[in-house]
């Protein structure tokens, strides 16, 4: 049975936003809290690497694990199949009357899956216990989700380490701020592709996360700054 190309698009999306949203949480805190540009350097790219590898690695474990699963449930219904065909035909049946086959449509679409054992147990994987495993690859899924950490969670420093290589004057956490919220917007476009919440709303929803926790990591350094009297 031939394997369908790995889909890595979920995997980047959502790396990629959890890396803009902790850099641009980390970079605010620090900002709230007024310190300077080689502090918020080093404790956004300890952040950036630390957290892309432990995200990374979290994808991999998981996926590695439900792969585990999905390979003892092949087991057990390879097993039900040789032992009991009868009753596992009719969960095959049950399942075809729910896409609406009927009478000899019905009968004929039964042999045909029940006829190869990998077919009927992939049957009973996707619609009797809602397992999809054509897109579970621990090694690509951890790649995918490390490099997406990486290339989005970077913009929330980029205009930082500009500023240390060149001197360059200005408000740069205006404009970081600016260019990581259009980030999580774009990215968040991305995602509605494969959900059903509008393009609009799902940018929308994923800059207002991504401000939000700004906001939150601005306040509170701001705050612990004061209190132990930081400068």
């Amino acid at each position: 049975m031939k394997k369908l190309k790995y889909n890595w698009l979920p995997d980047f999306v959502y790396g990629g936003i959890d890396g803009a949203i902790t850099t641009f949480a980390v970079v605010a805190g620090v900002v709230g809290a007024q310190l300077s540009t080689p502090v918020i350097l080093i404790l956004g790219f300890a952040n950036l690497l630390a957290d892309g590898f432990s995200m990374a690695a979290a994808k991999y474990s998981s996926d590695k694990a439900e792969l585990q699963r999905i390979q003892y449930i092949k087991q057990i219904e390879y097993k039900s199949i040789e032992e009991k065909p009868e009753e596992e035909q009719k969960e095959v049946k049950t399942i075809l009357k729910s896409f609406g086959f009927k009478d000899e449509n019905l009968d004929r679409a039964q042999k045909v899956i029940t006829s190869d054992p990998d077919i009927w147990v992939k049957v009973m994987l996707n619609h009797e216990f809602n397992v999809i495993e054509e897109n579970i690859d621990p090694k690509k899924g951890a790649i995918a989700t490390f490099w997406s950490f990486l290339v989005v969670g970077i913009i929330p420093l980029s205009g930082y380490v500009y500023q240390s290589l060149f001197s360059w004057e200005g408000d740069m956490f205006a404009i970081t701020s600016l260019a990581t919220l259009i980030a999580l917007f774009v990215v968040g476009t991305i995602k509605a592709r494969f959900s059903k919440q509008n393009w609009l709303l799902s940018g929308l929803e994923t800059t207002g996360i991504g401000g939000l926790a700004a906001a939150i990591a601005y306040f509170v350094g701001s705050v612990l700054a004061g209190l132990l009297g930081v400068s």
